[in-house]
């Protein structure tokens, strides 16, 4: 339920639309938001588990650099300390992780508040996650980052708001962490992630070659105005990621050096060096990820229908 949460008349009059179209009890909702709340006063009061976060980057850099072929470029443009905020394009629910391998230092991520149910969401916590409703201005997740922003931390934001899974194209920003950079003041380091398009052959996820890169930080305006906005966002912050994410995809991985030596993948080559499509906002992939719980479903259970 994307509307989770709300403070404003407006949005919690869309909630109760919601809850009685999906047939969903005040108690439940009441229980829901409550859980919400909770965990938005845990990522700003106790932060990141040092142990668990520790424990989870020892865990997962063997496989993210061993079955993916991680690799990580710009690192040194992520402050080593003070407050900045990291914006990559969204191709995986895993991207997280890709990104946090670039440095030691926690990472704070916004994620889908569709996550924090229990039992997973206190775990989600404690390595860094808070979470944000999709499609609706959710002020307690602006005033999480906020917060967290003035206490020096790293904040992952997806400006596209959604996963973008067309290997050659990214969706149009969101203007939340142009908004956000302005009001607190905090440089944007533009960031791109490559070869995590459709990386999952259903629970399993696929040996692909994943690359991640950084560029220099975006330094905000003083003064937040719809035309700064666009300017820091679209034809700044964007331009950078589209420009870098290009780069990264247009670099051949071995087959297609090899065909392209012989002459055969030139054409393939050719098109991977273009300047990825625009697309316009992207509405969250609801639809998509129903059809994968249930193919999922099927694969664990083949003789029910």
């Amino acid at each position: 339920m994307p509307l989770l949460g709300s403070t404003h008349r407006g949005a919690a009059t869309s909630d109760a639309v919601l809850l009685r179209k999906v047939g969903v009890t005040s108690d439940t909702y009441a229980s829901a938001v409550a859980d919400l709340q909770r965990a938005h006063r845990r990522a700003r009061e106790h932060g990141v588990s040092p142990p668990l976060y520790a424990l989870a980057r020892l865990t997962l850099a063997p496989l993210l650099r061993g079955w993916f072929g991680l690799r990580v470029e710009g690192a040194e443009h992520l402050p080593s300390d003070g407050a900045a905020i990291v914006a990559p394009n969204h191709k995986s629910f895993i991207d997280a992780f890709f990104v946090g391998m670039a440095t030691r230092r926690p990472m704070r991520f916004m994620a889908k508040a569709e996550l924090f149910r229990r039992p997973f969401g206190g775990l989600l916590l404690r390595l860094g996650a808070f979470p944000v409703r999709r499609g609706a201005r959710d002020e307690d997740a602006l005033e999480t980052a906020r917060t967290l922003l003035s206490q020096g931390g790293l904040v992952v934001v997806f400006p596209e708001g959604t996963r973008v899974q067309l290997p050659d194209a990214l969706g149009a920003p969101h203007h939340g962490a142009g908004r956000l950079a302005i009001a607190t003041g905090t440089p944007i380091v533009p960031a791109a992630i490559a070869g995590t398009a459709h990386l999952w052959f259903g629970p399993l996820p696929k040996p692909r070659r994943v690359r991640v890169a950084f560029r220099p930080p975006i330094q905000p305006p003083h003064v937040e105005t719809p035309e700064a906005v666009a300017e820091l966002v679209d034809r700044m912050l964007w331009l950078e990621v589209r420009e870098e994410y290009g780069r990264l995809r247009a670099a051949p991985g071995v087959m297609l050096s090899i065909l392209a030596g012989l002459g055969l993948g030139a054409g393939l080559l050719a098109r991977r060096q273009e300047l990825p499509r625009l697309l316009g906002i992207i509405e969250p992939l609801k639809r998509r990820r129903s059809r994968r719980a249930r193919a999922w479903a099927r694969m664990r259970h083949p003789w029910r229908r």
